[in-house]
């Protein structure tokens, strides 16, 4: 069968939240979806909280990602041992709560692993090497269909990753950067590839954010805590068709809509 896995960027705070759990079910109608993967790290703004985490699932998620800011708010430790569908970066300390795979059931049966990771260019040092560390947790996955959230800053890391894991997994995603890009292809041995999905929330923004808030910043002017924007929302991702006979991803289709409507994919 064709497999339509739909990954979806980060959901940056209550107007992300509140704009994904209006949308996230026609997108899934409207692109055939069979199972669906959210990056929920910044639903808090930086980091989430436990009630933001179930909200995601229940508007349709089948798994949510993290990232960086995982530990903003310490309250989600629990939950990440609590629930199988919350994942952190696989290549945190092992001291630390919660799991980075799992494999969960999709159609017909099928066993679907996912994997979160976070690079190391330009992030915290104070994380395992994730190609390693995907090298040595993909020996013991068993599940035919295995995807990755690579949760990273540099271009550059995100692209080695997919080459290195080209024709291991069937689907390669950046999150982190809030800015989708228009690389999304097969690579030759078969993994579906997207540098970044982009995010889910305002539009008007500079990475979900208040743009003064941002110019702030860059001015050297006083740290203040970073707010949503407001304004229109919009809802980025992409799904990768994989084909569950020969284990190849057959394409890469970007998911962008908007509330203003002046984008649809």
């Amino acid at each position: 069968m064709i497999l339509n896995l739909l990954a979806i960027g980060d959901v940056v705070g209550e107007p992300g939240l509140a704009f994904l759990e209006a949308n996230l079910r026609q997108v899934q109608k409207q692109h055939n979806v069979h199972f669906t993967v959210v990056n929920g790290e910044n639903a808090s703004g930086v980091g989430i909280l436990p009630r933001q985490a179930k909200a995601i699932y229940a508007a349709g998620a089948n798994v949510v990602t993290l990232g960086n800011h995982t530990w903003n708010r310490i309250q989600i430790k629990d939950l990440l041992d609590e629930v199988p569908w919350l994942l952190r970066p696989a290549n945190y300390t092992n001291r630390v709560p919660g799991r980075g795979l799992g494999v969960y059931e999709g159609p017909q049966g099928l066993r679907i692993a996912v994997m979160n990771l976070i690079g190391r260019c330009e992030m915290d040092p104070n994380s395992d090497n994730p190609f390693a560390v995907a090298n040595r947790l993909l020996r013991d996955v068993d599940a035919e269909v295995k995807v990755v959230d690579f949760h990273a800053e540099a271009t550059s890391e995100k692209g080695a990753m997919g080459y290195y894991l080209d024709g291991r997994v069937q689907a390669v995603w950046g999150t982190h950067t809030h800015v989708p890009t228009a690389d999304g292809r097969v690579l030759p041995k078969g993994t579906g590839f997207l540098t970044d999905l982009g995010m889910t929330g305002p539009a008007d923004s500079v990475l979900g954010m208040r743009s003064n808030q941002a110019i702030n910043r860059f001015l050297g002017g006083l740290p203040m805590r970073f707010e949503p924007a407001e304004g229109p929302c919009k809802l980025e991702g992409a799904v990768f068709a994989i084909d569950t006979h020969t284990g190849r991803c057959q394409s890469v289709t970007r998911v962008d809509i908007g509330e203003d409507h002046h984008r649809q994919a």
